[in-house]
């Protein structure tokens, strides 16, 4: 199901504790943009579905990534764009707005498109990976 626009930024909103729609807005649209530029081909076109239309379009219409961006840069990306962030502040605009996204999309879809991304992005989406359970090997060779 779709989400509706003043569900989708009323989450964001709350999420980021934002004083604003406008401030939660202005986060949307930079994360939504940056990470359509790492998102490739049904999956991408999936996640659009799920949003409002007029983040789906941005998310469609990505800027061009020249290389996959890995969690930290991604942050740092987003601090670039969003007039005076800071890399704490734009890791709350992330975090804040890519979890909205991972609540509207299914687990499969989300490991889906955690598959396309680098390492670090689960945290990000604020769904950490589990640990591997099985222990390390101590042995020195």
């Amino acid at each position: 199901m779709t989400l509706r626009w003043d569900t989708f930024i009323e989450e964001v909103q709350d999420r980021g504790e934002y004083a604003s729609r406008e401030e939660a807005d202005r986060a949307a649209r930079v994360v939504l943009a940056l990470l359509g530029a790492h998102l490739v081909g049904e999956d991408r076109a999936r996640v659009a579905a799920r949003l409002p239309e007029a983040y789906a379009l941005i998310l469609l219409n990505p800027l061009e990534a020249y290389e996959p961006l890995d969690a930290q840069r991604f942050v740092r990306a987003t601090a670039a764009w969003i007039e005076g962030a800071t890399e704490a502040t734009a890791a709350w605009d992330v975090s804040a707005v890519l979890s909205v996204v991972a609540d509207a999309v299914d687990d499969d879809l989300l490991q889906r498109l955690l598959l396309q991304l680098p390492p670090g992005y689960d945290l990000l989406f604020g769904r950490p990976r589990p640990l591997d359970p099985r222990p390390l090997d101590t042995r020195t060779a």
